[in-house]
C-alpha cells in the first residue's frame, strides 16, 4: 500500500511531498530504525531535530487502514494535535514528530470535494478531526474497500429489514440532534427540560463538548477566555430564561471578591447600554464554564455518541436512519441510529478565503506567510514579537478588528511592527433602514452585534417572518453586511495607529499575491479610480473575511439536498418553515428540523448567535410539543418556573 507524505522542513522551509509505500519509519538516525518489519521492506525517514528520537515512530498497515505507533519516543506523536501513543489514520490527518508536521494523504475519496462554483475557495472542517485541512495534492491509487453507506442508501426509503440485513448494528432513539455542537446542545436542553429522559435522545457528532469548534475558532480569531464575545447578557446558551444574565453573574463574582466598582460597571453597561454606556458582552471563558455547568446538569455525557454522520435518509415505518462512522486507535467502525424526530444543526462546513489568496497558498504550498484568521496562526504573533515585521489584513469585521487589537499589543514590546488593512474600498457611509443609518468610524461600520437588536426578539422579527422568501432576501441585505463591535478601545487603536504610521489604509483590487523572494509575500493591487497599479510586500498576510456557510459545501446537506431534492432558499440556504422545519423531509409522522446558518434566510435573521440557536430550538421544540411527540410536554408558566429553580440549585430536570 503507498500513501502520500507531506511536510515543510522546520530549519529551511523546503516542501517535501513524497509517495511512499508503507511501513514506514520515522526517525533521527537511519541505522536505528528497522530494515524489515514482518518480512516487509521497510521505508526508512530521517528528520534531522534533537526533538525527534532516533526511532521515533512507525506507520503501518492495520487491516484495511493505517495506524502511527510511537516507539517510545521521548516528545512522543501527535495526531491532529492530540498526543496518541496508536492512532488509526484518515486522509488529511496531520502526524506531528518534533518540529515536522506531516499531512498524510490515503484516499481521495474520504476528502470533501471542493464547493461549486469556485475553485480552492474554502477551507474544508476535516469530518473526522473537524479541524481546517488545507488543500492536499492528488493522492496516489489505493486499494479500494466496500462502500459504506451501502447501496440501499439509493433508495427514497428504506426499511429495518434491510437495515438488518447489512450487519451493522442499528440503534432506536426518538430524538436525534445531529451535529453534537451547540445548536444540538441548545436543542437538547429543551428536551430535557421539557420532560424528555437523556436515554430517549443522542446527540451525534465528533467532539463531546458541544462548544469544542467555537471554541478553536474563538482561539484561533484572538479570543481567549479573558477576551469578551459578540454576544448579549441576556443571552445565554446554558440558560433560556436568560436571567441571571451573564452581567448580573459577573457583577455578583467581582462584588464577592469585594471589585465594588467593577461589578457595578457591568451593571451599569446593561443599564445604560448602548446610549450612555459601550454594550455589555460576556467573557468567553465564562460562557464555556456555564455550558459546562448546564451539560451536566442535563447528563449531556450520556447523550452524547461519537461518530461522523455520512447520510440520512428515511424509513419506510415514518423516521429517519442516520449512518455513522467512527474511527478508534485501530479499527473503523460502521452503523446505524434510527429516529422520529430530527436535528440538525451541522455548523460552518468550512473556512472562507478569498480566491487570491488561496491560489498563492495553492500554488506556493505555503501556508504559513497567508494564513485564514479562523486557522491556528500564533506562530504570526510569536514571529512578530520577536523580530517585527508587517502583516496585511483583508476583511473589516469584528476579527479583524481583534487581530488589531492583538498586534497593538505586540507593538508595545516591539515597536517593528507595522500593518497595512486592504480594503476593496472606502466606506464612507452605513447600511440604512428607514430612518437608522448604521455609524462609519475609521472605515469600520459599527454595531453593537452582528445584527441590530430588534432582529432577535423585536419588530424586525416579526417582519421577517410574515415576509416572502424574496422579501427576506432584500431586508436581510439591508439589516446584514460586516460590521464590527462599536468599542472605543478598538476605535482609538485604529485612530492612534493611523496617526503614528504604523497602521495604514490601502483601498484597491487585488490582481494577485507572489512570493517576494524572501519568505514574505506581494501583493500587486489596482488602486481606486484607476490611480495606478502598486505593490505592498508584507511579511504575513491574514484572510479575516469569515466562514463559508453555502449548504453545497457540506457534503451531508448536499446529499440531502440532491437525493431528495429539497428547495433552497434564495440565499442559498435551506429553505425551512416559521417552525424551521423542513416540511419536504417529513416521514410519515416523524419530522427534521434544523437550525444555525444553513438557515439564513429563512424566519429568522441572527440565526447563527446564542440567542438565534435557542430561538429555533424553541419554535421547534414547542411545535413537536404540539404534535405530541414521546414525553415531551408544553412547558406553563408554572412548570418553568420549577424547572428554572431546578437550573438554579443544579439539579437534573427529570
Amino acid at each position: 500500500m503507498q500513501i502520500q507524505l507531506a511536510w515543510d522542513d522546520p530549519a529551511t522551509g523546503e516542501h517535501q511531498s513524497p509517495t511512499l509505500t508503507v511501513p514506514i519509519a520515522f526517525g533521527r538516525e537511519f541505522a536505528r530504525m528497522p530494515a524489515t518489519l514482518e518480512g516487509q521492506q521497510v521505508t526508512r525517514i530521517v528528520l534531522e531535530s534533537g526533538q525527534v528520537s532516533r526511532f521515533h515512530a512507525l506507520i503501518q498497515p492495520d487491516g484495511s487502514g493505517l495506524v502511527v505507533v510511537d516507539q517510545n519516543s521521548a516528545n512522543g506523536v501527535f495526531v491532529n494535535g492530540n498526543r496518541q501513543s496508536r492512532s488509526f489514520l484518515a486522509n488529511g490527518d496531520v502526524v506531528q514528530i518534533g518540529p515536522y508536521h506531516i499531512s498524510v494523504i490515503t484516499n481521495a475519496a474520504s476528502t470533501p470535494p471542493p464547493p461549486a462554483g469556485g475553485r480552492g475557495s474554502t477551507i474544508i472542517f476535516h469530518p473526522e478531526t473537524d479541524l481546517p485541512v488545507p488543500p492536499l495534492p492528488t493522492p496516489p491509487a489505493t486499494p479500494t474497500v466496500a462502500p459504506f453507506p451501502p447501496a440501499i442508501f439509493q433508495a427514497q426509503h428504506i426499511s429495518l429489514q434491510e437495515l438488518a440485513a447489512t450487519g451493522f448494528p442499528v440503534q432506536e432513539y426518538d430524538y436525534a440532534a445531529l451535529g453534537a455542537g451547540l445548536g444540538s446542545f441548545i436543542w437538547v436542553n429543551l428536551l430535557r427540560i421539557g420532560g424528555v429522559k437523556a436515554d430517549r435522545i443522542v446527540a451525534l457528532g465528533i467532539e463531546s463538548k458541544p462548544y469544542a469548534r467555537y471554541q478553536r475558532l474563538c482561539l484561533n480569531s484572538q479570543i481567549p477566555a479573558r477576551e469578551r464575545l459578540r454576544s448579549n447578557s441576556d443571552s445565554c446558551p446554558d440558560n433560556i430564561w436568560g436571567w441571571p444574565s451573564y452581567a448580573l453573574r459577573e457583577a455578583w463574582h467581582d462584588f464577592s471578591h469585594a471589585r465594588i466598582g467593577a461589578s457595578f460597571r457591568h451593571l451599569w453597561q446593561v443599564f445604560g447600554e448602548p446610549t450612555f454606556a459601550e454594550t455589555y458582552t460576556p467573557r468567553s471563558g465564562n460562557v464555556f464554564a456555564s455550558i459546562d455547568r448546564e451539560a451536566d446538569r442535563i447528563g449531556w455525557n450520556q447523550i452524547y455518541q461519537y461518530g461522523r454522520i455520512r447520510a440520512i435518509r428515511k424509513t419506510d415505518d415514518g423516521r429517519y436512519v442516520i449512518a455513522y462512522s467512527r474511527a478508534s486507535a485501530n479499527r473503523r467502525d460502521y452503523g446505524y441510529i434510527v429516529a422520529k424526530y430530527v436535528h440538525l444543526a451541522t455548523g460552518y462546513p468550512g473556512i472562507q478565503v478569498l480566491p487570491d489568496l488561496q491560489d498563492y497558498r495553492e500554488k506556493n504550498r505555503d501556508f504559513k506567510s497567508v494564513v485564514n484568521a479562523y486557522e491556528e496562526h500564533e506562530h504570526v504573533y510569536k514571529h512578530l514579537a520577536e523580530f517585527g515585521g508587517t502583516v496585511m489584513i483583508r476583511g473589516r469585521g469584528i476579527v479583524a478588528s481583534r487581530i488589531v487589537q492583538r498586534i497593538y499589543e505586540i507593538r508595545q514590546k516591539n515597536s517593528k511592527v507595522a500593518l497595512l488593512h486592504l480594503l476593496r474600498s472606502p466606506k464612507p457611509q452605513g447600511n440604512r433602514f428607514g430612518k437608522a443609518q448604521r455609524a462609519v468610524k475609521n472605515f469600520y461600520e459599527l454595531q453593537p452585534f452582528n445584527w441590530p437588536k430588534a432582529c432577535w426578539g423585536g419588530d424586525l422579527r416579526v417582519m421577517l417572518e410574515k415576509a416572502t422568501p424574496e422579501q427576506r432576501q432584500h431586508l436581510l441585505k439591508d439589516w446584514g453586511g460586516t460590521t464590527t463591535a462599536d468599542r472605543k478601545d478598538w476605535q482609538k487603536i485604529a485612530q492612534d495607529g493611523l496617526a503614528q504610521g504604523w497602521y495604514q489604509v490601502v483601498f484597491g483590487e487585488v490582481e494577485k499575491v507572489e512570493p517576494d523572494g524572501q519568505g514574505g509575500t506581494l501583493t500587486y493591487i489596482q488602486e481606486r479610480n484607476f490611480k495606478g497599479k502598486i505593490q505592498l510586500q508584507a511579511d504575513y498576510i491574514i484572510d479575516a473575511t469569515g466562514l463559508d456557510a453555502k449548504v453545497e459545501t457540506n457534503p451531508l446537506l448536499d446529499d440531502l439536498l440532491k437525493h431528495y431534492h429539497l428547495p433552497i432558499n434564495p440565499l442559498g440556504r435551506l429553505a425551512v418553515s416559521n417552525d424551521f422545519e423542513l416540511p419536504e423531509m417529513q416521514s410519515g409522522q416523524g419530522k427534521m428540523y434544523a437550525a444555525g446558518a444553513m438557515t439564513l434566510g429563512g424566519p429568522y435573521a441572527a440565526v447563527d448567535s446564542f440567542l438565534g440557536l435557542q430561538y429555533a430550538a424553541l419554535r421547534s421544540v414547542d411545535h413537536l410539543a404540539k404534535h405530541r411527540s414521546p414525553s415531551l410536554r408544553r412547558i406553563n408558566g408554572l412548570g418553568s418556573f420549577c424547572q428554572w429553580l431546578k437550573w438554579v440549585f443544579n439539579l437534573s430536570p427529570r
